[in-house]
């Protein structure tokens, strides 16, 4: 299971804006900006990953 690190203040933003995984508020953002909470940003991540077992 993904787990990420948004404990740096580079996460928040003072104006929510929908998340995009959930279209719900959030005032956290991902590594590259986008609004998403972290629940649904690790969720999202384990669903759309590939098991190492899968990798070439």
């Amino acid at each position: 299971m993904a787990v990420f690190d948004w404990r740096d203040s580079s996460h928040w933003a003072s104006k929510p804006a929908p998340c995009g995984v959930c279209d719900k508020p959030t005032n956290l953002r991902s590594d590259r900006g986008k609004p998403a909470h972290k629940v649904c940003a690790e969720t999202w991540t384990d669903q759309h990953t590939k098991p190492a077992s899968d990798q070439p």
